[in-house]
């Protein structure tokens, strides 16, 4: 790979990380049962990942999660958070970049997405947090936060990809 384009993908995966931070950070609905948030961090992980590719979104996704627990007051959460969204677009964005004109690889790659933050959040926190009946009690609200972001970050690539034809020449 070139310097230039090395330099493109630093700052590409930068500019994303900061996106998947923003979307996480400025919408964030508290939710006293778990006292935890929803946001829309998934969105932009999801699209992230379907426009840049698998790897651009494992970066991003990971590092922009990471960054917004750590500045939001979520400290406790940044490694899991870090691996769980990092995984999320990955696995997604290996699904999609076989066949990005496919609405329904889509379709399963934002399935895939919401298992993968509803069972990693449920694993990790329970390997490194707190209780299995404490971690089950916020599957219902990941799986609600992670389809929302899912539809919408699906929605969002699709956009995108209407008004700008080239972004599949982009992908890393």
């Amino acid at each position: 790979m070139s310097e230039k384009k090395t330099a493109l993908h630093i700052s590409l995966i930068a500019v994303s990380a900061a996106l998947v931070a923003v979307f996480t950070i400025i919408i964030r609905i508290p939710v006293p049962a778990t006292a935890g948030y929803i946001s829309l961090c998934d969105a932009a992980v999801v699209f992230v990942s379907y426009a840049f590719g698998p790897f651009t979104g494992l970066i991003a996704g990971g590092l922009g999660s990471a960054f917004a627990d750590l500045l939001g007051g979520y400290p406790q959460f940044a490694v899991i958070s870090f691996v769980v969204h990092g995984l999320e677009a990955l696995l997604a964005g290996l699904i999609v970049r076989k066949d990005s004109q496919g609405i329904m690889t889509r379709i399963i790659g934002a399935l895939v997405s919401i298992i993968v933050v509803c069972a990693g959040y449920l694993l990790l926190e329970v390997a490194f947090i707190t209780t299995f009946s404490s971690a089950i009690v916020e599957v219902p609200m990941n799986a609600l936060q992670s389809g929302v972001g899912a539809v919408v970050g699906l929605l969002l690539y699709s956009g995108v990809r209407k008004a700008y034809r080239n972004l599949d020449a982009i992908r890393w």
